[in-house]
């Protein structure tokens, strides 16, 4: 595996000086003011899986909000209390000013690059050139699907354009889905696989421009499967599925995933945000736990430590081998109950951006909406599992007797196609919060209940989305209410246009 190559921060000189003969000591030479566009990439394609794979209260609540973990000692995350940390703020922030500013920023960069003609590597270059420039766009096509997916409607047409529109309007949810779209189609007929983009700077492919167009038919299957859920532009929606379909993810070999490393800074963050921090703030919650034990799931080994602690009939404290899930809302003794494996805490476990088993769901789910798709819901339904079970290292064996078993079989398990598939990919999506959480608003299932100390603002359920951040309703107050206006309400309880 190759070394990553993580960019350290930038420092930009701006003392003058009336000599022209001290001009040379303005320039710092370690701390260039001006960043190569491989080390924006590389920033940004870290800086986006890092936020995505975080457990960090201050950015990352997703896995909280889909209960698949919940809190031990402090609950406002748990309990849709988002304003205090500003977490709304901190997630648009890190996707805004952090990936897409530093995509946009390498994209000027690359722009302005200037090719002589009469260069013997001119034709090299230029294909080069074009390709680091897809490659940009494919990843900021998947980062404006996080933003939509999370908020609705959001800047985007006048987005990212500095001294030029401090206050962006914000554009219709499906609008920028089939602008979106547009985009990748153009990245998957242009991008030249024969010729590199970034070599090493890219830290999740290592440039290899093939897995790079199979990503981009995935992202495009899944804004086409939102897009179809919606009732919205159906055709548009086909026509993205089937096309994405045919290119995606065939195997686990090409899931999109960040490798770390065993040492910081550039590990992996649940080791930082729950081993190396010293901290215990989490446990897996209740709903998932006895989901995976009622059904047996093998990969509760994976997922779960094997044992908690719990007082026995002498009153002593004890180690219990098994599960016990943690109460959604309520305060929970880290060590009485479940939590997260030592193999998801590794210092240099991947982190994840789209994988091979949510594709399969996504196109069961396709299928099931009336999308002609190679293969029917239950063929698609199976891969999905199979392919969950072979990433996180469970034997054949056992996934193959997982899925023989009556409420597991799709011909016998409880349920629409909706819930047999929604439950399946909530269990399949176990540290993918954010993905896990956009699966069960988009297929109702698996049914969350809210915890009964719930925060008002959510109205009395599971959020279906973030509320805008406080710095929008204050500084970009115009465009701000004309979006909350556009949606039905700046509210937790507010569907994203494809939450039907």
């Amino acid at each position: 595996m190759k070394k990553l190559i993580y960019a350290l921060g930038i420092m930009i000189l701006t003392i003058s000086c009336d000599d022209n003969s001290l001009t040379d000591l303005n320039v710092d030479v370690k701390n260039p003011s001006v960043v190569p566009a491989s080390t924006l990439f590389t920033n940004a394609e870290k800086g986006l899986t890092e936020q995505l794979v975080n457990t960090n209260v201050n950015k990352n609540i997703f896995r909280l909000v889909n209960q698949q973990w919940t809190e031990t000692t402090y609950l406002d995350e748990s309990t849709y209390n988002w304003v205090t940390r500003k977490i709304s703020d901190n997630h648009w922030d890190r996707l805004y000013a952090g990936s897409l500013a530093e995509l946009s920023q390498a994209k000027d960069f690359i722009d302005k690059e200037v090719i002589i003609s009469t260069d013997p590597e001119f034709a090299q270059k230029t294909i080069i050139k074009k390709n680091q420039l897809i490659l940009i766009d494919i990843l900021s096509v998947y980062t404006y699907q996080i933003l939509v997916d999370t908020y609705g409607d959001v800047p985007y047409s006048e987005a990212l354009k500095g001294s030029g529109n401090y206050l962006p309007k914000y554009d219709k949810a499906v609008d920028i889905y089939k602008d979106l779209i547009v985009r990748l189609n153009a990245s998957i007929a242009n991008i030249d696989v024969s010729k590199p983009a970034f070599g090493a700077a890219d830290v999740i492919y290592q440039d290899d421009l093939d897995a790079w167009v199979k990503f981009a038919n995935s992202i495009k299957l899944k804004l086409g499967v939102n897009l179809k859920a919606s009732g919205l532009e159906s055709a548009i929606a086909d026509a993205a599925i089937i096309s994405g379909s045919t290119g995606a993810f065939t195997s686990n070999a090409d899931n999109a995933k960040l490798p770390y490393m065993v040492n910081l800074p550039n590990t992996n963050p649940l080791y930082v945000d729950m081993v190396f921090s010293g901290r215990n703030d989490f446990v897996v919650a209740k709903p998932f736990v006895d989901a995976l034990v009622t059904l047996n799931d093998p990969r509760k080994t994976a997922y779960f430590r094997p044992t908690y602690k719990d007082t026995n009939s002498d009153g002593d404290l004890v180690t219990i081998t098994g599960y016990k899930g943690g109460i959604v809302g309520s305060k929970n003794s880290q060590s009485r109950f479940t939590h997260a494996s030592d193999k998801i805490k590794a210092p240099d476990f991947s982190g994840t951006l789209l994988d091979y088993a949510e594709v399969e769901f996504l196109l069961a789910e396709a299928a099931g909406r009336g999308v002609a798709v190679s293969g029917d819901i239950a063929t698609h339904y199976e891969a999905a599992i199979r392919a969950s079970m072979q990433d996180w290292g469970i034997a054949p064996a056992d996934a193959e007797a997982y899925l023989l078993q009556p409420t597991v079989a799709y011909a016998t398990a409880t349920g629409t196609w909706q819930q047999k598939v929604g439950e399946q990919a909530w269990y399949a999506l176990f540290n993918r919060g954010f993905e896990g959480w956009t699966s069960t608003r988009r297929l109702n299932f698996p049914v969350l209940t809210p915890p009964a100390n719930a925060d008002a603002a959510a109205g009395g359920q599971v959020p279906s989305r973030m509320a805008y951040p406080i710095r929008e309703q204050t500084l970009n107050a115009t465009n701000y209410n004309a979006a909350a206006t556009s949606i039905g309400g700046d509210k937790l309880s507010t569907k994203i246009f494809w939450d039907k």
